[in-house]
């Protein structure tokens, strides 16, 4: 059902708040839409110089001049709307905060390619990231996430390609660029985010079994120190480029999605 409420009095609520979620936040967030942030109680973003879900262990992070705040529950939405920033708390099923906000859109930024329990109904507007949902089934619509000519793209019918398992090219590199745990066990980090590497560098351990660089460049992201991993998790991001600037602001990709999420939400509600 379409809102009769003004455009900036729309209430959005992102599940998730890792690299991608982050990015719609932010945009919508510049838009002025009031965005409030959903998260499990130990995320495992990589890129977290401008993941908002940071602000569960830190209480505050602040990405390209936003700032979220973590709170215990939703009666303190409002306060930290009225403060002009995002609210975000633990919620990971959603339900709780949804019947307590009654948000005009829902958008499911988990990125788990697959549905986790958001539903058509949760909404007057309900969005999905990536593959997993079906435009008209699970969701109203869906945003392409996939790398290449259809990134960003509002899906009205049937779903977002498919996963390939296969990392997005940058700089001529996809599966060397991204760093995966050797066995299960306690990521400890020897390297931090915005670190110059060189193929072959330890950049951190898990039960004292290296993890390597498989490639040159700038450590883009990194998983928090001190996490339990599973083997062939990904716990870190190479960047070739090797500009340092790209570790702490938001990607050509997330700002395509959130660039989609936006005409997703002008489209429904301006018809």
């Amino acid at each position: 059902m379409k809102s009769h409420k003004p455009l900036h009095d729309l209430t959005v609520l992102i599940r998730g708040a890792g690299e991608m979620a982050s990015g719609v936040a932010h945009r919508l967030y510049r838009c002025h839409f009031k965005v409030c942030m959903l998260e499990i109680p130990q995320p495992l973003a990589v890129r977290r110089e401008v993941s908002f879900c940071e602000a569960i262990y830190e209480g505050k992070k602040k990405v390209e001049g936003v700032q979220a705040t973590f709170i215990q529950s939703p009666e303190e939405i409002p306060s930290l709307w009225e403060r002009k920033e995002i609210p975000i708390l633990i919620d990971p099923d959603g339900r709780k905060t949804i019947d307590f906000l009654k948000p005009d859109i829902v958008i499911d930024a988990i990125m788990a390619k697959k549905n986790i329990g958001t539903k058509i109904d949760d909404a007057s507007l309900v969005i999905g990231l990536g593959p997993g949902f079906i435009a008209g089934k699970d969701v109203h619509m869906v945003i392409e996430t996939n790398r290449g000519h259809h990134l960003g793209k509002v899906i009205l019918e049937g779903s977002a390609e498919p996963d390939t398992g296969v990392p997005g090219d940058i700089g001529g590199y996809t599966v060397e660029r991204v760093l995966r745990t050797p066995r299960k066990g306690i990521f400890r980090a020897q390297s931090s985010i915005g670190d110059r590497v060189t193929k072959g560098s330890v950049v951190a351990v898990v039960e004292d079994y290296p993890v390597i660089a498989q490639i040159n460049g700038v450590i883009r992201g990194l998983l928090r120190d001190g996490i339990e991993v599973q083997r062939g998790m990904k716990v870190g991001d190479i960047d070739p480029r090797g500009k340092k600037e790209y570790c702490y602001t938001i990607s050509e990709k997330a700002r395509a999605i959130a660039g989609g999420v936006l005409e997703g939400i002008l489209y429904w509600f301006n018809r």
